[in-house]
């Protein structure tokens, strides 16, 4: 695991890629964390020379940073369909399905990256993993009768194999964490997710379920930071 100056130079240089696809005119769907932060430092200093690009935002947190170094936004439904989304993940697998959520923005990412023409994930090589689920699964829900969803959740897994996955209610400042849509996330550790496609088509038929953090078939490309370089995989 880098140190968190290692991880700081590894995400800025894989934004510093993922910049050389971006282009006059482009409309870019920004993503949310702290590796989408570092190619909204990067954007901005190519803004600020002049490249002509609008982004919307997939949380209000990046809003908020995108506002403050002059990188013009607009709603969705005003430049959709946008040309890139470039994020973050907390885990990819060498198919580029993605666990994102950690930053509990999942499902406007979701909403966003399925309106791009491509998405690019950038991240240090630590995320790339053989399977996902290492990094426990964000699930957004309801606030109305979470824990019964919450239950539902539970058993769609163990009938898939997944037998002591127990969701865990996330919590801030001693009380549920509200999303910027105000709903609620349960962090589902499954450990290791034998089918990526299968589990995220279960659990998007659950009542109560707005979304979870399995973003599948969505990337097109991968940009990977490590201390030999950085590389780009494409989905085949």
């Amino acid at each position: 695991m880098p140190s968190p100056a290692d991880a700081n130079a590894l995400k800025r240089a894989a934004a510093a890629r993922a910049l050389e696809f971006v282009h006059d005119g482009m409309k870019l769907g920004l993503g949310t964390g702290s590796t989408a932060e570092a190619f909204l430092d990067v954007l901005a200093e190519r803004v600020r020379a002049g490249l002509k690009v609008i982004g919307t935002p997939t949380s209000e947190r990046t809003r908020e940073k995108a506002s403050a170094l002059s990188i013009p936004v607009s709603e969705l439904d005003a430049l959709a369909p946008l040309d890139l989304v470039i994020d973050g993940a907390d885990e990819a697998d060498h198919n580029l399905d993605l666990i994102k959520g950690g930053g509990g923005a999942l499902l406007r990412e979701k909403i966003v990256a399925a309106s791009a023409a491509r998405m690019l994930v950038i991240a240090d090589e630590s995320k790339l993993v053989r399977r996902l689920g290492a990094f426990p699964l964000p699930i957004e829900v309801i606030a109305f009768g979470h824990r019964t969803t919450a239950s539902r959740i539970a058993a769609v897994a163990s009938a898939l194999g997944y037998a002591h996955m127990t969701p865990k209610l996330r919590m801030k400042d001693g009380q549920p964490f509200r999303t910027d849509s105000g709903n609620v996330i349960y962090d589902c550790p499954f450990q290791e997710i034998a089918d990526a496609p299968a589990l995220a088509a279960s659990l998007s038929v659950i009542t109560g379920v707005v979304e979870h953090g399995l973003f599948v078939g969505l990337a097109s490309h991968l940009v990977i930071a490590s201390a030999s370089g950085v590389r780009v995989i494409e989905r085949k």
